[in-house]
């Protein structure tokens, strides 16, 4: 059965980055430019074993999606890795506190993304 990580970010680049990554670690890669689009891939009815997403997005920002997903019951138990260029260190503080399993601060590694990817995974059957 294939697993789905959904990958919310409104930056091009960044995001076949990731979906390449997220790829080469054997899950499929469901993407979305915007929170809108996010929000909608993840009524899809895919069975999501976890989800990256950006704060700063249009139409949904990553901690309204973020808190969509841990008040419906289908994803509140998709664990979540947020991500931003924001240097604001409330802006983790927030992430953890709304129900991510993780905060992951742009610009990162491959190496971080492969190692954060595999937390977010395993972190599934704990929440």
């Amino acid at each position: 059965m294939e697993q789905f990580i959904l990958i919310a970010d409104d930056d091009p680049a960044m995001a076949k980055l990731i979906q390449t990554v997220v790829e080469g670690e054997g899950y499929v890669a469901a993407t979305a430019k915007d929170g809108k689009e996010a929000y909608n891939a993840l009524k899809s009815g895919a069975e999501f074993v976890g989800a990256i997403i950006d704060i700063n997005m249009p139409y949904i920002d990553g901690n309204d999606l973020l808190n969509f997903m841990r008040k419906d019951d289908r994803f509140a138990k998709v664990p979540v890795l947020i991500m931003t260029g924001d240097r604001d260190p409330r802006a983790s503080a927030r992430a953890i506190s709304s129900g991510a399993i993780g905060f992951l601060p742009k610009p990162f590694t491959n190496s971080q993304l492969r190692t954060a990817i595999q937390t977010l995974v395993a972190s599934r059957g704990s929440q």
